[in-house]
């Protein structure tokens, strides 16, 4: 894992260089924070940087260090080999959304929401508790921190990794 955060430091020192003055993209803020470098690695190594720098908008469920660090020893490892980019591009566009919904766009209950993988879906549920997102697993994620704005998207911290896998119960 010490390797990873070493990959991604060098990662978002690359992806921040040349920046200008403008507000920054989802890449840049995440890269900016080391609550995310696991997160800025696969990105990087996924191949999906740029496109999460351009114009959007996107919104990006975005998994902590420690989210990354809960799934099965070696997972994260595994992904990253250049051979299982497409699984570990998969992975990635399950939390990303080709809208930018920020919280007080999510209605209240439970609703299936379509992420950029285009054949899942994810159910989140907005309540008087805050937000959650069940994947493919059935487990859930929770927003931590909502409505971290970029200027071609929004953030929403999450606690999970998601995972794709079969339709969650939503309703």
């Amino acid at each position: 894992m010490k390797t990873m955060r070493k990959i991604a430091a060098i990662t978002a020192a690359a992806l921040t260089l040349g920046t200008t003055a403008q507000a920054a993209n989802i890449v840049e803020i995440a890269a900016g924070d080391e609550r995310f470098s696991t997160l800025v690695a696969a990105v990087s190594a996924a191949g999906l940087a740029e496109t999460l720098s351009g114009p959007g908008p996107f919104t990006v469920y975005a998994p902590l260090n420690d989210a990354f660090d809960a799934l099965p020893a070696g997972t994260v490892e595994t992904l990253l080999k250049p051979e299982n980019k497409g699984d570990l591009t998969n992975v990635l566009l399950y939390h990303v959304d080709d809208r930018k919904l920020t919280a007080e766009g999510i209605p209240a209950g439970s609703n299936y929401f379509k992420p950029v993988l285009a054949s899942e879906r994810l159910c989140i549920t907005k309540g008087a508790s805050g937000v959650s997102i069940a994947d493919g697993t059935g487990e859930t994620a929770n927003v931590v921190v909502a409505n971290i704005m970029a200027d071609n998207g929004v953030i929403h911290v999450i606690d999970k990794v998601l995972l794709p896998g079969t339709r969650p119960a939503c309703h």
